[in-house]
């Protein structure tokens, strides 16, 4: 990011200060680079890079935006100009009179905690790497496909407004993805794992990518021959790798207050949150407690300011299983009168920010996974999601899991394979009976929202987690 632009940008801001109430300008940059390597033969080398800025401008109270990739003086004045004139005409159909009071003055950096920067890591130590994990799958014939791909992600944003705001956020980010596909006749099975995190060059470690690499690559074989997953009421353990999904899903989405309020219904759906539950809806057990927590070192979602300006700080959604604050930015807040959280986050420079989920994380509790399991007289320990299906509201649900293990009277049992389960959000979380206090964090650099579409980074930590009387069942024979 041309060190330059920052200096048009303060001569943008004054000429579109003249003709608003509040402006602002967003720079990011982004370089994104994808290797794969498939049964041992390097399938995929490409790196794609965008940069650009949106203007943003507050006239008759109501925030506008356009965006450009011509970030000269020229090109940043005429960006606020049709951000002015197009602001200027929407704001009779303006949802809610907003003033600059959501727009924060806050200076700052951040930067993603790495022992080495990406752009200093060479392709072949990245290459190294993924054909060492794709070589140490290769154990038997009934191994079929084998693959391990690698995204890194360095993306630099820098954010100024007209009342003082000076930001700059670098982040470095890593998604790896190893898997195994075993098939025997009629049967096939995949297992696979990630690593999703902010850090550098030290992610492409040879020895724990083998090491993965030949567990999943087991696994997989090991589910050929395991029965199906047995059908009915019983226990449930789910590991740290399923329970990203489950909070992703049946807790970051719904309480998404710009979803609440009704702005999503047309794409990703509402919610089965009312504003009136905040304080006082039972979402869960006491066991449950939820922070968004865009502070914790490492993980995917971290960062020290939203898009708006608002400084991020850890805030917990859900106390002892009551309901106590939404995953919404400013602008919600003061249009809904909810408590919030500063996630106002973009997907690109050339897409506003809307409410987002960042680090949505379920508190450690006190119990190890052996205490867990010996609370089980009979149920399915899951880990790790294959698939996932839930209602527009965020309330019914059904997801299946890569691989699942018996538990009877206390102990682990046989593998079992196909498992599913079901059930409602908070009838669900009610039946939390156990957490783990060893929680691990994982992420996703796809969740998806937002007309026009915006995929974005979301990071997930939690224990194992132990839930009583859930609706299980297993595939076909």
């Amino acid at each position: 990011m041309p060190q330059q632009n920052f200096a048009f940008a303060q001569e943008a801001l004054a000429h579109a200060r003249h003709l608003s109430d509040w402006a602002g300008v967003r720079y990011s940059s982004e370089t994104t680079a994808s290797r794969c390597v498939r049964n041992d033969m390097p399938e995929k080398n490409e790196t794609s890079s965008e940069a650009g800025a949106m203007c943003e401008v507050l006239v008759n109270g109501h925030f506008g935006y356009s965006a450009t990739a011509d970030t000269s003086t020229q090109g940043l004045r005429r960006a606020f100009d049709r951000a002015i004139a197009t602001t200027k005409t929407t704001s009779i159909y303006k949802a809610h009179g907003f003033t600059s009071a959501q727009r924060p003055a806050s200076t700052g950096h951040y930067q993603s905690p790495r022992e080495k920067a990406l752009s200093a890591t060479p392709l072949t130590e990245i290459t190294d790497c993924l054909r060492a994990a794709s070589a140490a799958m290769k154990g038997s014939d009934l191994v079929v496909n084998r693959s391990a791909r690698v995204m890194t992600i360095q993306n630099r944003l820098a954010y100024f407004s007209s009342n003082g705001a000076t930001i700059e956020q670098d982040f470095d980010m890593v998604n790896i993805e190893l898997a195994a596909t075993a098939a025997q006749g009629l049967e096939s099975q995949t297992r696979t794992w990630s690593h999703t995190a902010q850090m550098g060059g030290e992610a492409f470690d040879r020895g724990r990518w083998t090491t993965e690499a030949q567990r999943v690559a087991s696994e997989a074989l090991e589910l050929l021959t395991a029965e199906n997953c047995p059908s009915g009421a019983m226990d449930l353990i789910l590991m740290p790798d399923q329970m990203m999904l489950q909070i992703h899903e049946s807790i970051g989405h719904p309480l998404e207050l710009d979803r609440i309020l009704g702005d999503e219904r047309n794409y990703a759906g509402w919610s089965f949150v009312k504003a009136a539950d905040f304080g006082t809806l039972r979402y869960g057990s006491p066991l449950m407690n939820v922070s968004f927590d865009p502070g914790v070192r490492h993980e995917f979602a971290s960062y020290a300011f939203d898009d708006g300006g608002n400084p991020a700080k850890r805030e917990l959604l859900i106390e002892g299983g009551i309901l106590r604050r939404g995953l919404g930015a400013l602008e919600s807040q003061v249009r809904s009168g909810l408590p919030g959280v500063a996630n106002f986050r973009s997907a690109s420079w050339n897409r506003a920010p809307i409410d987002r989920m960042a680090n949505l994380n379920l508190e450690a509790g006190t119990s190890t996974l052996d205490e867990l399991i010996a609370q089980v007289e009979n149920g399915v320990l899951m880990s790790t999601n294959r698939s996932w299906s839930i209602d527009d509201y965020r309330n019914k649900f059904q997801f299946g899991c890569e691989r699942g293990q018996l538990i009877r009277n206390g102990k682990l049992g046989p593998v079992v394979r196909n498992p599913n389960y079901r059930g409602v959000t908070v009838d669900f979380w009610s039946r939390l009976a156990g957490v783990g206090k060893d929680p691990v964090a994982y992420g996703t650099p796809y969740c998806g929202k937002g007309e026009p579409s915006q995929v974005i980074r979301v990071g997930h930590a939690s224990p194992p987690c132990l839930f009583k009387g859930v609706q299980v069942f297993g595939g076909a024979a």
